[in-house]
């Protein structure tokens, strides 16, 4: 504990006879500099999921080259693309901050007028959605809030079921490590997918390659060895 005291003295310390401002310099010229290097000599790069090749997502918010985000995006872009004349529901404001959309989105905590800001266990709308998808946002419920309750997520998932129309299809991805009540449940498949897959990050430039089973990933940590996820759940509901 007096390490991580004196490291935190350190960077106080750092900052005082740097100044915020140099600091914040600092850190922008190193997020500019890997965003270039990215476009320069990563941008080509390809990863295979469910037999098709799909590009590495790079944009700027969210550092995408550096996380999880790479494969998430363009494989539920590519869905969201599919149902683009459908109902879509998105679970947690994310395809807005990359791209310019029409369809509903669902967020307790992000503050904007385009948004529905509440519990999704409270939203009852007088319709049903063709297209349910959600990126990197159900490990948050239940788990981040308090008081936690872990199981919440059983709720949400039967709640989203109710909100698809027939036919309709859910997608949802799920970063492994981040919460382990979660983690249990997928492992155990407490919580019914009709389909599901499984990415894992190989490599420190965020390189990643789909597995056969959960097994090979359920045990990654959130953030070692690589930052963020290390392990990727991706799972489809499908009513009839």
């Amino acid at each position: 504990m007096s390490d991580l005291f004196d490291s935190i003295r350190d960077v106080k310390s750092y900052i005082e006879m740097k100044g915020f401002l140099f600091i914040l310099k600092y850190v922008l010229r190193i997020i500019v500099y890997r965003n270039w290097l990215y476009k320069k000599y990563r941008k080509d790069w390809k990863f295979t999921f469910d037999d098709e090749k799909y590009k590495y997502f790079h944009h700027l918010y969210n550092t995408t080259w550096e996380n999880e985000r790479a494969v998430e995006i363009p494989i539920i872009k590519k869905i969201f693309d599919n149902y683009r004349e459908n109902r879509i529901l998105e679970v947690g404001n994310v395809l807005s901050h990359y791209f310019d959309l029409n369809h509903d989105v669902i967020d307790k905590y992000e503050m904007n007028p385009e948004i529905i800001n509440m519990d999704i266990i409270d939203y009852n709308p007088q319709k049903n959605y063709e297209l349910i998808i959600s990126i990197s946002t159900l490990e948050h419920i239940g788990y981040d809030e308090k008081p936690r309750k872990p199981r919440k997520i059983f709720r949400v998932i039967n709640h989203l079921k109710k909100l698809l129309a027939s036919k309709g299809k859910m997608i949802v991805t799920i970063p492994i490590g981040y919460n382990p009540y979660l983690d249990y449940y997928l492992k155990n498949n407490l919580i019914k997918f009709d389909q599901t897959f499984f990415l894992k990050r190989i490599s420190k430039d965020n390189r990643w390659k789909q597995v056969k089973n959960i097994n090979i990933i359920i045990d990654a940590e959130f953030g070692e060895p690589f930052p963020n996820a290390n392990g990727l759940f991706i799972g489809c509901i499908k009513k009839t």
